[in-house]
This record gives structure tokens, sequence and C-alpha cells, in this order.
């Protein structure tokens, strides 16, 4: 289980870190993360139902010293800095990583579209 979130969730967090260190000066680390978990297959099976694509996945042991859950605790990004991740449920993340994946490669690989 991971906490995934999506790359506008944080670019706006990084301007929100820079915005408070520009008007306090204050050097903070942060978590960031939506604060709920998702599986692997939840990441597969979604990239199958938003791509309307076959997926090939197999499966395998954890890699040692993996952890099985790596969820973030973003408590403290969201009292210093207002952050909440608005975008960052995993259909958008898939979707908006595929429409990105289409538009800058299609030409290049024509059998992906």
């Amino acid at each position: 289980m991971r906490d995934y979130i999506h790359v506008c969730d944080l670019a706006r967090a990084h301007v929100l870190a820079l915005q408070y260190l520009l008007d306090r000066g204050e050097t903070i680390a942060l978590n960031l993360g939506g604060g709920r978990g998702v599986s692997v297959r939840q990441v597969i099976d979604t990239v199958r139902t938003v791509t309307g694509r076959n997926v090939l996945a197999r499966g395998a042991p954890r890699r040692s010293g993996d952890p099985s859950i790596l969820v973030a605790d973003a408590t403290k990004a969201r009292e210093v800095l207002g952050w909440v991740p608005e975008c960052s449920n995993l259909a958008t993340i898939v979707s908006d990583a595929w429409h990105w994946h289409r538009k800058r490669f299609s030409k290049q690989t024509p059998e992906i579209v």
C-alpha cells in the first residue's frame, strides 16, 4: 500500500512552501499525501479501466526491507501551509498521466493511441 498524490498537488505544495519561506523564513519538513493507501492491484485495475487496455501483471513477493504500508500523514502541511490534495484520487492521477503520455508520445509510437 502506497499513498499517491497528483503532480499538480505536489507542485501546489511546493509553491505554498516557497510562499511560507518568503513570508516567515523558517525552514520546515512536511509530509505530503492523501492519508490513504492504494495497493499495486488497485493501480493496475485503475490503469486498465482508465486506458481501456489490458495491463499484463504478475504477482511477486515484496522486496526485502520494503514496508507493507507507506502512507503519509499530511496534518502538518494542512496546518502550516493550508495544503490539502485536491486532485489526488487514483483515477484522476492515472487519467492525467495517460493523457500526458498519449499527447507526448503518440506521434512517436502510434500503437499507444
